[in-house]
């Protein structure tokens, strides 16, 4: 059944069966995850078929993203230690897709503004959910047991996000759109 009317009162299940409110700071770590992890979804179907290798990426962090939603959805820290837990090894492998993507980007000293074509646009989006997923993870972090790992993560991947937009103007030829001061 989709529907068990047990959150007609405002309240959700954690990991673990416990209620809490759904604006708890927890269902919103979680929550923001899971937003993160559908557009990130949407993004891999964009990119499929002309970066099959990104695509293979952003699958294994989607799956990443799933345990680190189901952490954060747990409250009890006994039960946390017997689920599935991110490999510490998964943000040393976003360092190097970023250094790979970065060797081939041309250098810039001023921001990027989002766009520059529809999947980097959306990865920009990826990029912006996960910066707000990583304060929530860190909001959450002063009154819980979060492992630093999970934050370095979410704090990695907004940089491969960044750097995979950026890439994906270049493989297109499109232009990136970088700030411009006004002159006064």
């Amino acid at each position: 059944m989709v529907y068990t009317k047990t959150g007609d009162n405002g309240t959700t299940s954690l990991v673990g069966g416990s209620r809490v409110d759904k604006d708890n700071v927890r269902v919103e770590a979680y929550g923001t995850a899971d937003e993160l992890n559908s557009h990130i979804g949407l993004l891999a179907e964009m990119i499929k078929q002309e970066a099959p290798d990104h695509y293979t990426q952003l699958k294994r962090i989607q799956h990443n993203l799933f345990i680190v939603q189901t952490l954060l959805a747990t409250e009890d820290e006994s039960l946390c230690t017997k689920l599935p837990q991110l490999h510490p090894n998964e943000t040393p492998l976003l360092e190097q897709q970023i250094d790979l993507l970065v060797s081939t980007l041309p250098h810039i000293n001023r921001f990027v503004i989002a766009g520059g074509n529809m999947a980097a646009a959306q990865a920009h989006v990826c990029r912006t959910v996960c910066r707000r997923t990583e304060r929530r993870v860190i909001t959450l972090a002063r009154t819980n047991l979060i492992e630093t790992h999970l934050i370095q993560y979410l704090n990695r991947l907004s940089d491969y996000l960044f750097v995979l937009s950026r890439h994906l103007v270049m493989i297109h030829h499109d232009e990136e759109d970088l700030f411009e001061p006004p002159i006064a």
